[in-house]
């Protein structure tokens, strides 16, 4: 994992875009990932159906999750809102 790419364990449910949200840190900006509950559904195998249990597998999913949040931000892959977006 790269150390200059902080992952706090704060991670959030937005229900408007039925993603979770989470931030990382690079380069001293603090930079909002996002992943949407299709993607939690298909790493998990399970139906995502509200904001705690989307939270609860982004939870038990969050290694691999951040090991593709920093591809894309080692990449700059920002979507048109300025976030990395984790898609499947």
């Amino acid at each position: 994992m790269n150390q200059a790419i902080l992952f706090p364990d704060r991670q959030t449910w937005h229900s408007a875009s039925q993603s979770v949200l989470f931030p990382a840190q690079h380069a001293g900006a603090l930079l909002e990932c996002t992943v949407h509950k299709s993607v939690l559904s298909h790493l998990s195998g399970e139906m995502i159906t509200n904001g705690e249990q989307a939270i609860q597998v982004f939870e038990q999913c969050r290694f691999d999750l951040e090991e593709l949040a920093e591809s894309l931000i080692e990449n700059e892959a920002f979507n048109l809102d300025g976030q990395i977006e984790i898609k499947a």
